[in-house]
């Protein structure tokens, strides 16, 4: 197993307090918070549905509503709205897995303080039947203003720290499921998968099942995996990145807190300062290890705004420039790698994300909403509207022609 900061560890070099790690009460597996307000919520909906008289299973297999398919009728023909970053998590794969005790590798629950933990699990409750239904999903959609969601993996269903077959097993069901949600919906939904990457072979094998045969667009992949960056040559993922390069499909990153996070405990911090940090981690070392360089076809998609390092790239450039060991590998300065990344418009303000379009180029910033979380932007267009002066060309890029074209979506 390779190294993962969990409740079990004894190093005293990391300096665990005992409030990082769970105490009986916290130890409750997410997932299974989540399958049981499922479970209360499809009793209730089963139940309003047999005393209108009708059937149950007919509820579950019937179609969506006329009401749910207005927007995309109304524009057909015109510019589709597509939110490049949402997550579903499904239900049967969670109920699968719950003798994992996914909980105790995770660390946006490892680092995080008992009002967190109780907040994200009365989250998960909540959000239930967003996170792993389909029709107030389309409705939400709807209210939003968006025609298509490029769904992919809840981050809670990454598995890394499972054995490589088990965690193979695993993506199978998870791109299956994503695939079955576009197949049932073709004009709302594109899917990006999962991979194992805990094992660089399997990896490659189930991203060419999920791109060929289940017709995903691409993946989402953690920004680590098991606390070792993914330019770790342990992990001997350059086989995976070549695939995916030769596939020339899109790689979405996103993270789920970072990893030896002591002092992001409270408030939050392990997602609110944690996920950009982790993904500036991970953007850095694929540029300064060379994986930009070596793969141009990847579509590489940054989440939350490209972290940190999409407003902070001058100070990389200078220590390109004044020091040999910061340019052992690539060539250029790695601001030019930079700019071939995407990035979604999770920033929360107008005046950030016309930093990130004014250095990167309206054509690599892609409307996101990180739906259904309490972290998620609520009204994207409305974000993208109050950008100043910002053209009708470029805000129809960064609402749906960006993510149509790296997502192969047919107009």
């Amino acid at each position: 197993m390779f190294f993962t900061c969990s409740p079990s560890c004894s190093d005293p070099a990391h300096q665990h307090s005992a409030d990082n790690f769970h105490s009986a009460t916290a130890q409750e597996n997410l997932a299974d918070m989540t399958i049981a307000a499922l479970q209360r919520d499809s009793k209730s909906r089963a139940s309003k549905t047999l005393k209108k008289g009708g059937s149950v299973e007919a509820k579950k297999t019937s179609k969506p509503s006329e009401k749910t398919r207005v927007l995309s009728k109304d524009r057909k023909g015109k510019l589709k709205v597509v939110d490049i970053h949402c997550h579903y998590l499904n239900p049967e794969v969670a109920k699968k897995t719950e003798y994992l005790e996914a909980a105790k590798y995770d660390t946006s629950i490892i680092f995080a303080n008992d009002l967190t933990r109780q907040t994200n699990v009365k989250q998960m409750a909540d959000r239930a039947s967003k996170l792993t239904g389909i029709t107030e999903r389309i409705r939400d959609m709807d209210k939003m203003g968006v025609d298509i969601q490029a769904v992919c993996p809840a981050p809670f269903q990454y598995f890394y720290f499972t054995e490589p077959d088990l965690g193979a097993s695993i993506a199978r069901d998870v791109n299956e499921g994503i695939a079955k949600i576009v197949a049932d919906h073709p004009d709302r939904f594109v899917g990006l998968g999962s991979v194992p990457l805990q094992n660089a072979e399997l990896a490659v094998r189930e991203l060419e099942y999920a791109v060929k045969k289940l017709g995903l667009r691409g993946v989402e992949i953690n920004t680590n995996v098991n606390g070792m960056n993914l330019t770790d040559p342990r992990l001997k993922l350059d086989k995976f990145f070549a695939k995916a390069n030769e596939l020339g499909v899109v790689i979405f990153m996103h993270p789920i807190g970072t990893t030896q996070a002591d002092r992001l405990v409270n408030h939050y911090f392990n997602n609110v300062i944690g996920n950009p940090l982790d993904t500036t981690l991970a953007v850095s070392h694929l540029i300064f290890d060379g994986v930009i360089a070596k793969n141009p076809k990847i579509k590489f998609i940054a989440a939350h705004g490209g972290g940190y390092l999409a407003h902070y790239w001058a100070r990389m450039d200078h220590a390109w420039r004044a020091r040999p060991d910061c340019r052992t590998v690539i060539k250029s300065k790695p601001s030019n790698y930079l700019k071939k990344i995407y990035f979604d418009t999770i920033t929360f303000d107008p005046t950030m994300l016309r930093h990130l379009i004014d250095v990167y180029g309206a054509d690599h910033v892609l409307l996101g909403t990180d739906y259904p979380y309490d972290m998620g932007e609520v009204d994207p267009l409305g974000l993208i509207n109050s950008v100043k002066k910002l053209t009708k060309d470029d805000r129809q890029k960064i609402q749906g022609l960006n993510a149509m074209k790296l997502l192969k979506i047919k107009a």
